[in-house]
């Protein structure tokens, strides 16, 4: 995909590529956060349209569930990834060195900024085409999509051992207070379980419910 033709604004292209940390050393940019915010919203909004239509007889739990599974952070970390986000990003040279390139967290805020400059370049239309061809259809109704949330699931399973309900806790935090992140980490019979990032304290416990899945309960 030649993503110049959904996005033809190169101010917004640059926009939407910008970490926070590449203005600490360049003072004339300015982050991508802001269009990160509002990407995060028009893909939920598409999202959730799509599946609404597709999956007629589906409960509005079962469409949340989906939907959440859709949009992870690391799902969405491997969209940007196919659209090569990561080698275009503009990081200073700390984050680039600590491995910004390949960080979950920091490549789904880039898609969604990414998405965000395509709907104020183009508008909802094009954004909805963009997204039909990152997420196609058969892959919003596949399957293989685990119609159960992470956190649901790990709590069913952790009770079914004996271990009791899962105990999320904040271990970080950082960035400013209208974009911050979260870093949770999930405790499960004492022990920690995994742990997660995201911009929220809901997707960073997400995003750790799928760590201690993984951790614990591979085949599930």
């Amino acid at each position: 995909m030649n993503l110049s033709d959904f996005l033809n604004d190169q101010s917004l292209y640059t926009l939407a590529i910008t970490h926070r940390s590449y203005c600490n050393e360049h003072p004339g940019f300015k982050s991508n956060e802001r269009l990160e915010f509002l990407g995060d919203s028009i893909l939920s909004l598409i999202i959730s349209e799509r599946l609404y239509l597709l999956l007629p007889d589906s409960t509005e739990g079962e469409l949340t569930n989906r939907r959440s599974y859709l949009v992870q952070t690391s799902s969405l970390a491997t969209k940007a990834i196919e659209l090569s986000l990561d080698k275009i990003l503009l990081l200073s040279r700390g984050e680039e060195d600590s491995g910004g390139r390949q960080n979950p967290s920091l490549l789904a805020n880039t898609f969604e900024a990414v998405l965000g400059a395509i709907f104020l370049n183009r508008g909802l239309d094009i954004s909805k085409q963009f997204l039909l061809q990152v997420f196609p259809d058969s892959e919003l109704i596949s399957e293989k999509v685990k119609i159960k949330d992470p956190k649901s699931l790990l709590q069913e399973l952790s009770q079914s051992k004996g271990w009791g309900t899962p105990l999320y806790q904040i271990t970080a935090t950082d960035g400013p207070d209208h974009a911050k992140n979260f870093t949770l980490s999930v405790i499960i019979n004492q022990m920690l379980a995994g742990s997660g990032v995201g911009s929220s304290k809901q997707k960073a416990e997400t995003q750790a419910a799928l760590a201690a899945l993984s951790n614990l309960f591979p085949n599930s």
